[in-house]
């Protein structure tokens, strides 16, 4: 290792040299046309249903027709022509291992994490989520783009693989999803047994897995060919499968990311990093172990590759149909379809370039990474320097977590400094300035690396013990202390090699064994932390829910009794305030006082009213949910870039030759490294009431002022017209609907509701046919005067706050 540079560890094989320049075993020309014709299809698709050419209605009709007739069919075909004589067993058997292993590590990770109320629908489908790809619709186009030419026989390992999802590991996720249907308390009791062969039953029913069997029986019996008088019939529907199914899954696609929610981001994330990040690497990675006795190195290289590239396929659509059967994590299947399929295609078109282009001197592919790594560090120094300026304004750094999300801002923005450093120190011969800059640079790093187990280990503490007991200059000693100990260390036993540009390799195959350690050591921390507060969550809401509605019943219900024996002091403040309209005199019986309880019906202005009191512990609890959610999330999307650190380190160093695809690693990770400002940026250089609010009610001033210039009467006519036709026609039913006496003093009542069951109350009876048309149509109505809010702070919004009618 002494000899090594980074310019041959990055490209080239592991002794040193370059290995010799060979012809790519793909051609690229018809990529990148196949491409255009999968998603042009696509876009087809989600244009007729967005537009509605296509109702949902006929869509579930050609959904039909595309896996009950064309994808048999096509499969029957597939399954008679295939010569078996030709297949790489190995390759088949490590894609085989590759989906088993990928299948129980997500439906374990599930069992563990979800919620005991769905946990088992959620490991069913999210297993299948992460296994079952397009390869019909999507893959072949592009495999056969890709191999024609060079691989013809790998086109049938499509049709040789794609049954292992169908006929294996499917009906594993439908035994979770029937164990959940047994669970939810359905009139239909069924023993084990029954359950087992139910889910048996339906995998016989299914026409894809049906006429597999038949089509592999057909195999041996036609002799691989399909008689003549049936041949164009079969012919016939298998071609009309490609255009159908994408146009299909273009359908699908229809308003389905409106339905993410904050609680199916997590989700969806470590769905889609399993399907694009950890099955390709898997996939590749059996190859090379199962597969090490080819006879033919080039033909070896090219499965692997080949085997990467299957990895990415996105999910196929039918998983949302199955999620639909069942009714179960509907939105969670349908948004990470969509996202999975248009994250796949840059990923497919890059790793196909970087497979097809010629064999490069690594020289410039060293300096290109590190271009990259400075452009990148220059941008997020500028979105850190923001995100810690804000922190600071805010004022939430004394607080826990935020006192550790300073301390992880500072870090990213010291490795963004050594980084820009080590760009001007590398190439110049200047030994104690470049391990000066290294140590800045790494200990910084190594500080980003280990900043978000601690994070991630502060919140499950926090909704341990609801109050941090424990020292906060501990965590901070451990986040700093130990990446200085293993640059220490690494400086201490590592040794340099010559000629080296990337900081990644300047010490060699120590420092590459230093970082996998920290990362280990880090995703460990975060992945255990992350998922203990993930079961503590939902038990602590459950519990949250219990007590809110005991408070908020206590708030909303009269109690007579209560109203009987009135404090004199309250009255008294209640009055100066302009709570009541009229106080019951202190000498008459508590009857007479129960009869005469102030009405509110001016502006509640009082500090001690149960309703603001209330509105203010929604706001508290909400923002601290968001906070709480805002650190889950940049926790768990470090954790995803520590993975492909960890992944880039352990390519390296287990195999001889990396290879090209190691290189769009490396690129990832100099992105996910160096700009992780980004993400921080993101999450919290946007701060809700130092800079959204501020700059919200100005924008909402200044337009409200243009279009009062410019559309004043016509707006003032519309306003007036909703109003109208509210007080005489709907206005005594939403009140018996949705207002109800509540209590906002001790001894004042008033007849309030909420912003949110008006806005729902509106969609119900007709008034506006989404939420945004109900909160439109609400602001006319508080324009108007019809209804406001009970302080007069807020405008109508779909929320937590009380309202009235005037």
């Amino acid at each position: 290792m002494g000899d090594l540079s980074v310019n041959s560890s990055i490209f080239s094989s592991r002794n040193g040299s370059d290995p010799p320049s060979v012809p790519p075993s793909m051609s690229i020309d018809k990529l990148l046309p196949a491409l255009l014709e999968c998603f042009g299809i696509i876009l087809c698709g989600y244009v007729a249903g967005r537009t509605n050419i296509i109702p949902a209605t006929h869509a579930k009709g050609l959904g039909s027709f595309v896996s009950k007739f064309a994808l048999p069919a096509l499969l029957f075909k597939n399954m008679v022509l295939l010569d078996f004589a030709d297949v790489i067993w190995p390759f088949f058997f490590s894609i085989l291992v590759a989906k088993v292993t990928v299948f129980f590590f997500v439906c374990v990770l599930t069992l563990l994490v979800a919620d005991r109320e769905s946990r088992f629908s959620k490991a069913g489908l999210f297993s299948i989520f992460a296994t079952q790809s397009n390869d019909f619709a999507l893959g072949f186009p592009i495999v056969e783009a890709l191999y024609r030419n060079t691989h013809p026989e790998y086109l049938q390992y499509i049709y040789l693989v794609a049954p292992v999802s169908l006929m294996v590991l499917n009906p594993l996720g439908f035994a979770f999803c029937e164990v959940q249907r047994r669970r939810t308390g359905e009139p239909q009791q069924q023993s084990k047994l029954q359950v087992l062969g139910l889910v048996l039953l339906q995998v016989v029913k299914n026409p894809i897995v049906f006429m597999v069997v038949i089509g592999v029986i057909s195999h041996f019996l036609l002799g691989q060919k399909i008689p003549a008088f049936m041949e164009e019939f079969v012919d016939g529907l298998a071609n009309s499968f490609g255009g159908a199914a994408l146009f299909y899954l273009g359908l699908t696609m229809v308003g389905q990311l409106k339905k993410l929610t904050r609680s199916t981001v997590v989700a969806l994330i470590l769905l889609i990093t399993a399907k694009l990040l950890v099955m390709p690497l898997i996939c590749r990675g059996m190859v090379e172990v199962l597969d090490c006795g080819s006879r033919s190195s080039m033909n070896h290289t090219s499965l692997s590759n080949y085997a990467f590239l299957y990895g990415v396929f996105p999910t196929a659509p039918s998983v949302a149909i199955y999620a639909s059967h069942y009714n179960m994590e509907l939105e969670v299947v349908t948004s990470g379809m969509v996202i999975g399929t248009f994250l796949s295609a840059p990923i497919m078109y890059v790793s196909a370039w970087l497979l097809t282009i010629p064999w490069m001197d690594s020289d410039p592919l060293a300096s290109a990474l590190q271009h990259v790594s400075f452009n990148i560090s220059i941008i997020s120094l500028f979105a850190l320097v923001w995100s810690v300026a804000v922190m600071l304004l805010s004022r939430k750094f004394h607080r826990i977590p935020h006192i550790f999300t300073i301390n992880l801002f500072v870090a990213q923005l010291l490795a963004c400094v050594g980084m820009i450093a080590w760009n001007f120190m590398a190439e110049q011969d200047n030994f104690l300035g470049q391990v000066l800059t290294f140590t800045l640079l790494y200990g910084s790093l190594y500080s980003t690396y280990i900043w978000p187990g601690l994070i991630a280990l502060s919140l499950l503490l926090m909704r341990r013990r609801e109050e941090v007991n424990f020292r906060p200059g501990l965590t901070v000693i451990t986040g700093w202390g130990v990446p200085v100990l293993a640059v220490s260390v690494l400086l201490l036993t590592g040794q340099r090699l010559p000629n080296t540009i990337d900081s990644a390799f300047f010490y060699g195959k120590t420092q590459v064994t230093c970082t996998s350690v920290v990362l280990f050591v880090s995703i460990v921390l975060c992945g255990v932390s992350l998922t203990l507060l993930s079961r503590r969550t939902q038990d602590y809401h459950s519990l949250e829910r219990g007590s809110l509605s005991d408070s908020e019943e206590d708030t909303h219900t009269e109690q007579p009794g209560a109203v009987g024996s009135i404090n004199t002091d309250c009255l008294a403040c209640e009055y100066a305030c302009g709570h009541l309209q009229s106080v019951p005199d202190m000498t008459s019986t508590n009857e007479e006082a129960s009869i005469q309880t102030g009405q509110c019906s001016q502006q509640c202005t009082s500090t001690s009213c149960l309703l603001v009191e209330e509105e203010q512990k929604v706001a508290d609890r909400q923002n601290t949910d968001i906070q709480s959610t805002r650190h889950v999330l940049v926790c768990l999307l470090l954790t995803v870039s520590l993975l492909a650190n960890l992944s880039s380190c352990l390519w390296w160093l287990f195999n001889k030759d990396p290879g090209r695809l190691y290189l769009e690693l490396q690129f990832f990770c100099v992105v996910a490294n160096f700009g992780q400002g980004l993400i921080s940026f993101a999450f919290f250089g946007l701060d809700k009431h130092l800079i959204i609010s501020p700059f919200k009610k100005r924008l909402v001033s200044l337009w409200q002022g243009w279009g009062q210039e410019v559309t004043g009467s016509a707006a003032s006519e519309e306003i007036r017209l909703t109003c109208t036709q509210f007080l005489t026609y709907h206005k005594e039913q939403c009140v018996r609907d949705i207002a109800h006496k509540k209590r906002c003093g001790q001894s004042s009542t008033t007849e309030a509701f909420l912003g949110s069951d008006m806005v729902r109350w509106l969609q119900s009876v007709g008034l506006a046919s989404d939420s945004g048309e109900a909160l439109a149509y609400g602001w006319r109505l508080l324009e108007g005067g019809v209804i406001q809010h009970i302080t007069l702070e807020h405008g109508f919004q779909d929320e937590a706050l009380h309202y009235r009618f005037t």
